[in-house]
Parts: C-alpha cells; structure tokens; sequence
C-alpha cells in the first residue's frame, strides 16, 4: 500500500472514531450523477475510502434534487440521499458523519458548486489550490447555516 494510501486510512479511522459512526454504522449511501463527470467520481472514491458504501447511479442530478427539494440555489453536480438526508456536492465525509450523529431537523448538507480544494475537487490538476468554501445545514424551509468552514483564515 502507498504511503498515501495509508495515512488517508488512517485519517478515515480516526474521523470515523471522532464522530462515533464506524463503516459498519453507515447506511448505503445514493448518489446520482452524470455518467461523464470525473469529479463525481473521485468525490465517490474518496467517501469509499473513507468507509461509506455507495450506490451509483449514473443518470442526471438534477430530477432526483427537485424531488427531495433541494433548492437550485444550493446545487452542484451530483446529488446523494444517505440516512434520509439530501447530500448535494462536494460534501467532505466527516460532515456527513457528523449530520448522520447529530440528526438536526434538516433537508441536508450542500457544498454548493464546485469549489477546487473540497473532496473531488483536489486532483492534481489544481496544483495544490484550495479556494475557501462552506458545507451549508440546508432547512427543510430552504434556509440555510453554515455548517463547517474550510481554507477560511
């Protein structure tokens, strides 16, 4: 195993650790996307790693969004639904541990477009950038707070 590899596993067993939800804790995860979108896919990859398990569906988001009621104003390009709640975009996996935890009266977790840095965003063909973004609590009203800051000085 690289040795990337194996502080990425180690990182994903301390989270899992922090916010008390194991791999064997989660529920399936149901992500829709488009079938060409590479970032979709390393966003995939990257909670696999962490210890979720996904189910693929690699047809359009944007259906699937209007019907759990995410509002457009909190899209990106992949839309997932994991323990009732709606997870749209680059959400980072210890988030959405975190939701799964705390269980606040909520629609879900968005990151919002598509910003370089946030997981499936971080390949190396940005060149190490890391824009600042948030991951938003979206109400059930289309309300929304931010949830977890990231890059933010």
């Amino acid at each position: 195993m690289k040795r990337r590899e194996l502080m990425l596993a180690a990182v994903a067993g301390l989270v899992g650790t922090a916010t008390g939800l194991q791999a064997q804790d989660l529920p399936t995860m149901d992500v829709w996307k488009d079938p060409n979108c590479g970032c979709c896919k390393d966003w995939i990859a990257y909670l696999e790693r962490d210890g979720f398990r996904v189910r693929l569906h690699d047809t359009g988001n944007t259906a699937i969004r209007q019907r759990l009621g995410m509002p457009m104003k909190y899209a990106s390009c992949h839309t997932a639904l994991i323990g009732g709640y709606v997870i749209e975009g680059h959400v980072n996996a210890r988030e959405i541990r975190r939701l799964l935890k705390e269980k606040p009266a909520a629609l879900g977790l968005s990151v919002p477009g598509m910003p370089v840095g946030s997981p499936g965003m971080d390949g190396p063909e940005y060149g190490g950038r890391q824009d600042p973004y948030d991951v938003v609590l979206v109400q059930k009203d289309g309300s929304s707070r931010v949830y977890q800051s990231y890059f933010r000085s």
